[in-house]
């Protein structure tokens, strides 16, 4: 099937999009703009995220503006206005400052999508430490290699997951203060206090101390293919990105009702979750409970969402559906939704088109860029299948390593290669924590490497291929596993599909796919050769998968990107490594 280019359903809004003409904006931009529309700290000192995203709005005509309304699995509803967080904040900011914590310490929090976790992050920043977000999935040995790593200085965490997955090894981290737990109402002992005791008894006055732009604000652990996890460095000056992003990428308004699925635990969830929607003064819809279809579009329903933003996991789970979202719910209000955590398949953005009447906007960006560098604009004709075009303020470009420290930009169009950025954006990240040679492999010839292939049409629209280091070479060809996947996925019957190389004493690497079915399919040796039929007619037989394995539950990260590697070691029978991400149930 060839996807024809769509207009962004979101342009037969009456909100005129914030990002005009592509062109226009791009050759106007400059970083210096974006910084005189932020605030920054009075009297000179300097920018700190928690000003940005909270303060600045709590100090003038929108104190009272509804910030964040956090949906309990239960049912509980809890509404923070912008003055609401700043008092907040402030009092967390004085409850660190009472503990001795420092400028520059990290502040670790364990814990699900409670407002605690909020509150915690931008009381934080506000007392110039250093937030360190953990996934409440993480099992004991993942979070005590990040906390001991990131020489935790205090913990936010429940009584529960305390229990289950630190205090038997709360005395084997060295630098680990306090604990402070988000679900009791008095302390524990010295060093295991309440959370809400602590915050009751604080302030809400605090002065936010001079903030440098270069100053740690965020540490991200990120898994790597191999080895152990990384921790990437993020400064207070990454706001800038956040507050640009979520006006041209997202399409944030000041009205608008804004909700991110995102766990905080992962990037996108702090970046996203917390940062920019708030640096935009909207409403922040944070959700305490875990994927489920009819939940989340009653959410989009009631609260009346005009901006979303998942993960292409989600959206495949929901094109599962064997009901009509739109005769059962009410969503006029949704304006724009966009993707990211892994590419999102072509079929993904019709489904989005033929079900929702809206376009799914993918974008790309990663842990180490801090925000979103390459996505799809709500003014801008949308290519199914392609992450979109840089954002204003980001040059990108396909590159080919023709020595250890040389590249050459490939500038023929449709030729594969290595996605690069040249650095200098404000969020970027400004090392791996204790890592500093590992950091600078990431850099070659004046171009961050990205780790990921991808190609540039004529119109400068990116296309995904596929991990440098998921590339399967089979009979003298180079195969990208996310064109096959996505070939795959255009059968009826395919839900996901992982793709890898076997190992082929013929051929070099055998490609096989992992496939997930659709509910009202089974598992046959014919739908296999139906599958590997469809595959060389949408394919060829040169890149088409030769083995099927189907497996309804493929190994995926909580971010949503299924986990290639694992499924290569579990084939092969090679050491797992790193798993500390993977779903629960997978």
């Amino acid at each position: 099937m060839e996807f024809k280019p769509i207009i962004s359903a979101a342009a037969a809004w009456d909100v005129e999009p914030n990002l005009g003409d592509y062109t226009t904006v791009r050759t106007n931009f400059s970083w210096e703009k974006i910084r005189r529309e932020l605030d920054f700290l009075p009297n000179g000192k300097g920018i700190n995220i928690a000003h940005e995203a909270v303060d600045r709005h709590a100090n003038g005509p929108r104190a009272d503006h509804l910030a964040l309304r956090w949906l309990g699995k239960d049912g509980d509803v809890h509404d923070f206005s912008y003055g609401d967080l700043k008092a907040q904040s402030n009092r967390f900011a004085n409850v660190l400052r009472k503990l001795g914590i420092q400028k520059g310490e990290r502040v670790f929090v364990l814990c699900g999508r409670i407002p605690e976790l909020y509150i915690s992050a931008l009381g934080t920043w506000k007392n110039g430490s250093v937030f360190c977000p953990l996934f409440s999935a993480f099992g004991p040995e993942p979070i005590f290699q990040r906390m001991n790593r990131g020489d935790s200085r205090i913990l936010v965490t429940t009584q529960k997951l305390y229990t289950k997955k630190i205090a038997h090894q709360h005395e084997a981290l060295p630098h680990l203060k306090y604990v402070l737990l988000a679900d009791v109402d008095d302390h524990v002992s010295e060093t295991v206090l309440s959370w809400h005791k602590l915050v009751e008894n604080a302030s809400p006055f605090f002065e936010i101390p001079a903030t440098d732009g270069e100053d740690m604000a965020t540490l991200h652990f990120t898994s790597g293919t191999t080895g152990m996890p990384k921790g990437a460095i993020h400064v207070h000056n990454a706001v800038q990105v956040h507050f640009m992003t979520a006006k041209y990428a997202l399409d944030l308004h000041p009205d608008d009702v804004f909700w991110c699925t995102a766990d905080p635990g992962w990037v996108t969830g702090t970046s996203y979750g917390i940062i920019a929607p708030l640096t935009l003064g909207v409403t922040n819809i944070v959700d305490e409970a875990e994927f489920d279809a009819q939940r989340w579009f009653q959410i989009i329903e009631e609260q009346k969402v005009n901006v979303w933003y998942t993960a292409p996991t989600a959206i495949r789970r929901l094109m599962r559906l064997e009901f009509d979202p739109l005769k059962e719910f009410d969503l006029s209000h949704l304006r724009f939704v966009a993707s990211v955590g892994e590419p999102l398949n072509p079929e993904a953005v019709v489904w989005g088109q033929e079900t929702l009447h809206l376009t799914i906007h993918d974008n790309w960006w990663q842990t180490e860029t801090g925000g979103i560098m390459i996505a799809n604009f709500a003014s801008s004709e949308v290519r199914p299948g392609s992450m979109g075009r840089p954002l204003p303020g980001i040059e990108a470009a396909i590159v080919h390593r023709v020595s250890k420290d040389k590249v050459e930009i490939i500038n023929k169009a449709g030729a594969d290669g290595e996605l690069a950025l040249k650095p200098g954006w404000p969020s970027m990240f400004r090392g791996y924590l204790h890592e500093s040679e590992r950091y600078n492999k990431c850099f070659v010839d004046g171009w961050y490497i990205s780790g990921d292939l991808a190609m540039c049409d004529e119109d400068g629209y990116f296309w995904f291929v596929g991990r440098a280091d998921d590339i399967i070479k089979t009979a003298g060809h180079m195969v990208g596993p996310f064109e096959v996947e996505s070939a795959l996925m255009e059968h009826p019957a395919v839900a996901e599909a992982g793709v890898i190389g076997v190992p082929n004493e013929v051929i070099g690497q055998l490609v096989k796919a992992f496939v997930s079915l659709k509910p009202g399919y089974e598992p046959s040796d014919k739908l296999k050769m139906q599958l590997i039929g469809f595959g060389r007619q949408k394919l060829g037989s040169a890149v088409a998968p030769k083995e099927i394995e189907f497996e309804q539950n493929l190994p995926k990260t909580r971010s949503g990107k299924i986990m290639r590697r694992l499924l290569k070691a579990r084939e092969l029978g090679l050491p797992e490594g790193d798993i500390s991400t993977l779903e629960a149930d997978s």
